[in-house]
């Protein structure tokens, strides 16, 4: 596989400026496939010759065309000869016949001669195969371009392939002083509109959401996306002792929305009516009196839920958090205070009990939205 060396070459080779702009073109591209790819990355691209833009394309359905067969078939409707053209895409191209054709046979038969390339496929049919195929066929290759760029957009991805289990990134609402609400229990509302909004769009991203059952009986939520054209998620609930209202929200709604209730055994009078009512009870192993959060996981990744957004409350986060699975954290900041030594704060628990073995980020992003700010996270480890 190509390594730092080919990047160089490739950018001395081309335009390094124009080279930028077009792949950042084809990760915009990318993340409008957001909340309908899954299980599949998130992918675009780019098709340019002598400087002028041919075609565009995105993978937009899971079972639909990639990206780059998208493009490739934009340009034929237009009518356009690709031949020494050159396709930046976000990911390396499939060589593999899966619900679609390998994009690298649809990249030889037009003629492409250049492929610059964003990230590398983890999957183990693709994996550098992909590269192997066109160079064989005299393309050039240039691989890892704007690679942390194009990587970002696909954590969900490349998780899930590799480990079978979903990425998991806690989100959460905080004020200036670390609290999500007020000693009372009020939280509504910590962020302004425009936050409140971008979480929307997280919901529409991950294929799953999860709470605790704390979250349920204190807010009754229906946890659903409440975004135009967006999807709502798989609604997860961790509820060890079977505490969920018939009546609530989610279960009153599970015939519309899928819910998965995850609990201990011996509940079984209460199991049956909830799956009466729709919803999928999954009996977990019990890890020191409540839901074992690995086995959990083990689980919705044979259910094909690849990403999960948590939005547990405090008590699940810490118990996320100990359990290791968290991957990614949302911190959304609001300017003010609610004070109180009682008031609750983003992970709860008894904690860490040294500032030395606290558990360890790396900032990755920083985005004003409205009066708020988004932080954003990569979880590096104790």
């Amino acid at each position: 596989m190509a390594g730092p060396a080919d990047v160089r070459k490739g950018i001395i080779m081309g335009n390094a400026p124009l080279d930028e702009k077009y792949m950042r073109r084809a990760i915009e591209l990318a993340k409008k496939g957001s909340g309908r790819t899954n299980p599949n990355p998130l992918v675009g691209a780019v098709i340019v010759r002598d400087g002028q833009v041919l075609a565009e394309g995105y993978h937009e359905c899971y079972g639909q065309y990639h990206a780059e067969r998208n493009a490739i078939a934009h340009a034929r409707e237009a009518g356009i000869d690709l031949r020494g053209s050159t396709i930046y895409v976000t990911l390396e191209p499939c060589c593999h016949h899966g619900k679609q054709p390998p994009c690298t046979d649809a990249i030889l038969e037009e003629g492409i001669s250049r492929v610059v390339v964003g990230s590398d496929d983890p999957n183990p049919l693709v994996s550098g195969k992909g590269y192997q195929i066109l160079r064989e066929r005299g393309v050039e290759v240039i691989t890892h371009f704007l690679k942390e760029e194009c990587d970002a957009i696909n954590d969900v991805f490349f998780h899930y392939i590799s480990q079978k289990t979903p990425f998991v990134a806690m989100k959460y609402a905080m004020t200036m002083d670390g609290k999500i609400a007020c000693h009372t229990g009020d939280s509504k509302w910590v962020t302004g509109e425009t936050a409140r909004a971008h979480v929307q769009k997280l919901r529409n991203h991950y294929k799953g959401i999860m709470v605790g059952i704390g979250t349920v009986l204190a807010d009754d939520p229906s946890l659903n996306c409440r975004l135009e054209g967006g999807r709502d998620p798989i609604r997860i609930v961790v509820d060890s002792h079977l505490r969920i209202s018939m009546d609530s929200k989610l279960v009153r709604t599970a015939g519309d929305q899928p819910l998965i209730v995850a609990c201990l055994a011996g509940q079984e009078d209460k199991a049956a009516l909830l799956e009466k009512a729709g919803v999928k009870v999954a009996v977990m192993p019990d890890k020191d009196g409540h839901v074992d959060l690995q086995a959990l996981m083990v689980y919705l990744g044979r259910e094909k839920v690849d990403g999960i957004l948590l939005e547990g409350g405090g008590t699940l986060n810490e118990s996320a958090l100990e359990a290791g699975i968290v991957g990614k954290a949302y911190c959304y900041l609001a300017p003010k205070m609610f004070g109180g030594a009682d008031a609750r704060t983003p992970v709860e628990g008894l904690g860490k009990s040294l500032a030395a073995d606290a558990w360890k980020f790396e900032r990755t992003g920083l985005e004003v939205l409205g009066e708020d700010l988004l932080v954003t996270y990569k979880y590096i480890g104790c």
